[in-house]
């Protein structure tokens, strides 16, 4: 008798899979005397005769030439539409531009770029150029990198730059457009369009604002493995040049530095990375060494022992410092450091009371959270305590941005949140007759356009949220020619950044290429805040230092907002 019983699922679930068998969309014809166009068209927007196509992931027109109402859409000089374009019309590619010779690199970047060739001629793979905000990195990398290409052999060259990339991709593509191409083929992207380049090989890359790679968990990190050959032996790995004047705030957060660790102390890179396990192993190695790695609950941490820390940081810097050549090079401003002190705010009593009641609120919640072990609802109370308090002082950071102004200064004002603080700041300003730049809010302004209302003077005052990779300096040569106003800088923190990385960060953006720009912490008198913010100026400074500088200051913090039990990472998540 037949059996009615039907296949279980387990069963049909064994059924041999085919491979995925679908093809890609084939790209448009192209008839004779034609060629395929890439548009840059922003997300969201149509535009007639562009269409998006899955295989370059952007937007193509075919036509022997461009239609006017699509030129302003045309890619720039060394973008990634550019290089895309190139690629799919390799028998008509576009040329770059000749050298505008519009900058006049000075000797220091000269000295620069011969130490990252003399380390590429010896065989490194990885170079760490941490000069200080406003010394010039950009020039010496862009020098530097071509160099490399020369001695190696290199056809192409990957930037990645932090963002906003209305500014950053147009100051890089300037710049090597200034310097020249060198015979070579460059290709500027921000660090959220790794994705885009992932099929195409390259020879050298420029990692700026390198921090951004301390976390190995992130879709980032994996996508820059890739990229970047992190896991290949020494000799099969493209040339690396590492920027930033802020590596990280402990050993632990240099996993991007683990091929240059590797290969001065001549070991492979297995010991030192893992496509599944690579913060685990990086902290193995370092511990293997000698770094003060202590192990808890949520993973590696460094050790506490000041002296331990002290030891660690001279080791760390050694290993590439000391190497010949040397495999990083970090030289202070010759402006010197950033004048930075604290500015207390007197409460009204008003004022006073609701403070009082959100620290007491954000004490209870902080508590709840750590009864529970909930990193995520300690994180949110903290939010939520920094945004409500920094709100309370509005009034009297306008005030002080206002009288700024009067006495003929341009104010920087550097926040966290937007409608907390970067709005109202910028509200009432306007209210006051104040013109504001505004750089905040993805996609809200321009950033590119309102940065140069600040320079030329328009706009008195700028509100910005972003820590890096914009210049906001008296006395800037800018693109068009012109100079940016000479009227002096003041910045002011409407908060304490909790991360020194970042706030070193943020004052380089004034206190820059010799021109001397004093910071101010706001915080409100006789409260945390205060505490805070005495810790904060004594540690910005001291987060230029190669890695580590300021992660005792942030274990300060931690432990006088009550949250010493969340991890160093999770403190700062977001702030850098």
């Amino acid at each position: 008798m037949p059996s009615s019983r039907r296949p279980s699922a387990r069963k049909r679930g064994t059924t041999r899979r085919r491979g995925n068998t679908k093809q890609p969309r084939p790209l448009p014809v192209v008839g004779p005397g034609e060629r395929l166009w890439v548009l840059d068209v922003p997300y969201g927007t149509q535009v007639e005769g562009a269409a998006w196509h899955p295989v370059p992931k952007m937007h193509l027109h075919v036509g022997r030439r461009l239609p006017a109402h699509l030129e302003p859409y045309a890619p720039g000089p060394f973008t990634l539409g550019r290089f895309l374009e190139n690629t799919l019309n390799p028998d008509d590619p576009t040329p770059d531009p000749e050298p505008t010779e519009a900058l006049e690199p000075r000797r220091i970047q000269f000295e620069a770029a011969d130490a990252i060739a003399a380390r590429a001629e010896a065989g490194g793979r990885q170079f760490l150029l941490a000069d200080e905000p406003g010394v010039g990195k950009t020039i010496s990398a862009v020098l530097g990198a071509t160099a490399v290409g020369d001695l190696r052999g290199a056809r192409r060259v990957l930037v990645v730059a932090d963002r906003p990339a209305a500014i950053t991709i147009g100051h890089w593509c300037r710049t090597i457009e200034a310097l020249g191409n060198g015979g070579l083929e460059w290709v500027v992207i921000t660090w959220d369009r790794l994705d885009k380049v992932t099929d195409h090989d390259w020879d050298v890359i420029i990692a700026d604002e390198a921090h951004a790679l301390r976390r190995t968990t992130t879709k980032r990190w994996k996508l820059w493995a890739r990229i970047s050959g992190h896991g290949k032996p020494h000799d099969r790995a493209p040339f690396v040049i590492a920027t930033t004047a802020t590596p990280g705030h402990t050993p632990l957060e240099l996993p991007y530095l683990a091929p240059a660790y590797a290969q001065v102390l001549g070991e492979p890179m297995k010991e030192w990375t893992s496509a599944t396990k690579a913060a685990e192993v990086f902290a193995t190695a370092l511990e293997r060494h000698g770094v003060g790695v202590e192990r808890g609950r949520y993973g590696a941490t460094w050790t506490t022992d000041p002296a331990r820390r002290a030891a660690d940081l001279k080791l760390v810097r050694g290993w590439l410092d000391e190497e010949r050549p040397p495999a990083m090079l970090h030289r202070a401003a010759p402006w010197g450091p950033v004048p930075i002190s604290g500015m207390p705010v007197a409460l009204t009593p008003a004022e006073r009371a609701a403070y009082d009641a959100e620290w007491g609120e954000f004490c209870r919640e902080m508590d709840i959270a750590r009864r529970g072990r909930s990193i995520a609802k300690g994180r949110a109370a903290l939010l939520r305590f920094r945004q409500k308090a920094g709100l309370i002082r509005v009034d009297s950071t306008v005030a002080w941005i206002a009288q700024q102004v009067e006495a003929e200064r341009q104010v920087a004002c550097s926040v966290e949140f937007v409608a907390t603080a970067a709005d109202p700041i910028a509200d009432r300003l306007r209210d006051a007759g104040i013109e504001v730049a505004s750089i905040y809010g993805r996609g809200r302004f321009d950033p590119e356009a309102e940065r140069l209302r600040f320079q030329t003077g328009e706009a008195k005052v700028c509100v910005f949220t972003t820590v890096a990779s914009i210049s906001l300096h008296a006395g800037e040569t800018l693109a068009d020619g012109r100079q940016a106003s000479t009227e002096p800088r003041v910045g002011v923190f409407h908060q304490a950044r909790l991360s020194g990385i970042a706030g070193r960060q943020v004052t380089g953006r004034t206190h820059r290429d010799h021109q001397v720009s004093p910071w101010h912490i706001a915080y409100a008198e006789g409260t945390v805040e205060e505490q805070v913010g005495r810790v904060m100026v004594e540690r910005i400074a001291a987060a230029s230092d190669t890695v580590g500088g300021d992660t005792g200051g942030l274990a300060d913090v931690a432990q006088l907002l009550g949250a010493d039990w969340l991890t160093g990472t999770a403190l700062v998540e977001g702030d850098d």
